[in-house]
C-alpha cells in the first residue's frame, strides 16, 4: 500500500497531544437546495438560532482546551468569511483561524490532502474534521476520550436513525461492545444497518493522509471514461428546488475525494477505527427548509441548558424563543414556541410566530400569522395574513410532503424583500426574493 511519509513519533511524546480542528465549508455550487436563502447569503454563514451556522461549529471546537489551531476549509472566495474571522479572533484570541480556500471542490477528503501541509505544521498528533451544514451537540471531549482509550486511528460520530431513513446517509456497522466500526457503507441500496454517519470525525495524523494518499493513487490508476451530459440533465438547469434533489454536480465534473464515498470503507478494514454513538439531537441543513428544524433544535437545547441569550418566559413568550436585541415585538404578540427573530425585525400587534425564523428587518403587521416559515430579509407580512409550512416532527430528517401527487416544501421560505399583502395566505411556498404576493397561493415555487 502507498504511504505518505511522516516523521514517525511515538504519541505519548508530548504530555498532552496536540489536536487541531477543520471545519469544511463547502463553496457555491450549481446545486439549488438551499435557495433562495444562499442567493444573499453563503450557506454556512445563514443565522439559526441567532448565530450563523458555523459558528456553533466554532463554539464547540473552542469548548475542547486542547485546540489551538482552526481551519476552514471550502471554495467560497476569501472575503466571505473574513468578518467572521475577525470575530472569532477577538472572541478567543488564544485559536487561531484560518480560511483555506480550494481552487475548484476538492472534496471532503481532497481538501484535507490539499492542505495537509498546513495542518501537519507543528506535527500535531490528531484533528477533528466537521462538516459545517450539521447541526448537532458536538460531543467532541466524548469523542476525544474515546480516542484516547482505544489509542485508535479514527473515531467518527454515529446516531441511530429509522430504517427507512438510514439509506439516505452512510451507514454504520459496528461492534456493539468495542465500539469497533467493522463495515461502512455509503447510502447503501439496502438496508445494513440504522447507526449512520453524523459527519464529525476525529483523525490521527499519521493514519488519515496515507488513507487518502492510496485513494488517490487507486483513483488516478482507474481507466477514465468519456461521458456527455444526457438531455435530462441539460433540460434540469433550472430552479428545482426538492428537498432531495442531488448536489453532486461538481463531483461530477472534477476528480474529487471523499471521506464518505473514499476514505471511510478502507479505515474500516483497520482494528483502530471506532464509533461514538450519540443520542442527543443531530440532523443535516442541507435544504433551505431544514433550517427551521434545526432552529428548534438548537433552540431546545439553548433552553435546556438555561441560556441567557434567550427571551425570558412568559404568558406570551412560549419557550424556546431567541429574540435579537435590537428587534421590537409588540407586548400582544404571541411568539413560540422554536422562534427566532433577527436584528431589527418588527413584529405588530396581535401577531403569532410559531416554528418559525424571521429574518433581519422583516416586518410582521398585527394580526398576522406566521408559522413553520422563514421570513427573509426585509420582507413584510401584511396585516391578518397568514404564511405558514406544514408541521412535521422535528426529528424528521426530510422537509417535504405530498400535495395532489407532487413533492413540496413543508416549510414555507420567503426569500429578501417579499411582499405578502393584507389578509393573504401563503402556504407551502417557496418564494424567491423581490416578489409581491397580492392572492392566496399554496403549494409553488414562485419565481
Amino acid at each position: 500500500m502507498a504511504s505518505l511519509q511522516l516523521p514517525t513519533r511515538s504519541r505519548s511524546r508530548n504530555p498532552v497531544p496536540s489536536t487541531k480542528a477543520v471545519i469544511l465549508v463547502g463553496g457555491p455550487s450549481r446545486g439549488t437546495r438551499f435557495r433562495p436563502l444562499s442567493l444573499d447569503v453563503p450557506k454556512p454563514l445563514f443565522e439559526v438560532a441567532g448565530k450563523p451556522i458555523i459558528q456553533h461549529c466554532f463554539d464547540a471546537v473552542t469548548r475542547v482546551p486542547e485546540i489551538t489551531e482552526v481551519f476552514l476549509v471550502g471554495y467560497y472566495d476569501e472575503t466571505v468569511f473574513r468578518d467572521f474571522i475577525k470575530d472569532a479572533h477577538r472572541e478567543h484570541p488564544k485559536i487561531s483561524v484560518r480560511y483555506l480556500r480550494e481552487y475548484t471542490a476538492l472534496g471532503t477528503a481532497g481538501g484535507l490532502y490539499h492542505f495537509r501541509d498546513a495542518i501537519l505544521k507543528g506535527r500535531p498528533d490528531r484533528f477533528f474534521v466537521l462538516n459545517a451544514d450539521v447541526c448537532c451537540s458536538f460531543p467532541l471531549g466524548e469523542m476525544l476520550r474515546l480516542f484516547e482509550e482505544k489509542d485508535a486511528e479514527a473515531v467518527i460520530l454515529g446516531t441511530r436513525v429509522s430504517n427507512d431513513a438510514a439509506t439516505n446517509f452512510g451507514c454504520i456497522v459496528s461492534d456493539t461492545h468495542t465500539k469497533r466500526v467493522l463495515h461502512y457503507v455509503e447510502k447503501p441500496e439496502g438496508h445494513i444497518s440504522n447507526l449512520i454517519n453524523c459527519g464529525v470525525y476525529l483523525f490521527s495524523t499519521e493514519s488519515i493522509f496515507p488513507s487518502i494518499k492510496t485513494a488517490i493513487k487507486r483513483r488516478s490508476d482507474r481507466p477514465r471514461l468519456l461521458s456527455y451530459p444526457s438531455s435530462e440533465a441539460l433540460d434540469s438547469r433550472d430552479f428545482s428546488l426538492n428537498a432531495d434533489e442531488d448536489e453532486d454536480d461538481e463531483n461530477r465534473k472534477n476528480e474529487v475525494i471523499r471521506l464518505e464515498q473514499d476514505i471511510l470503507s478502507d479505515l474500516a478494514d483497520s482494528s483502530k477505527f471506532f464509533v461514538l454513538e450519540t443520542t442527543d439531537f443531530w440532523r443535516q441543513i442541507k435544504t433551505a427548509g431544514s433550517a427551521v428544524p434545526a432552529n428548534a433544535l438548537y433552540l431546545m437545547k439553548a433552553f435546556q441548558q438555561q441560556s441567557e441569550d434567550l427571551a425570558k418566559p412568559s404568558a406570551v413568550i412560549l419557550p424556546p424563543v431567541y429574540i435579537h436585541p435590537s428587534a421590537h415585538v409588540d407586548p400582544t404578540a404571541k411568539i413560540g414556541p422554536n422562534v427566532s427573530i433577527g436584528p431589527r425585525a418588527v413584529v405588530g400587534a396581535g401577531a403569532r410566530i410559531k416554528d418559525s425564523i424571521v429574518l433581519e428587518d422583516a416586518e410582521i403587521k398585527h394580526d398576522a400569522c406566521v408559522l413553520y416559515s422563514i421570513i427573509g430579509w426585509s420582507s413584510r407580512v401584511g396585516a391578518w395574513a397568514r404564511v405558514e409550512g406544514t408541521p412535521t416532527p422535528v426529528r424528521e430528517h426530510h422537509t417535504t410532503i405530498i400535495k395532489n401527487g407532487v413533492k413540496v416544501q413543508s416549510v414555507t421560505i420567503l426569500g429578501k424583500e417579499c411582499n405578502v399583502g393584507d389578509e393573504v395566505r401563503v402556504q407551502n411556498c417557496v418564494c424567491l426574493p423581490y416578489k409581491d404576493l397580492r392572492r392566496d397561493v399554496s403549494n409553488e415555487v414562485i419565481m
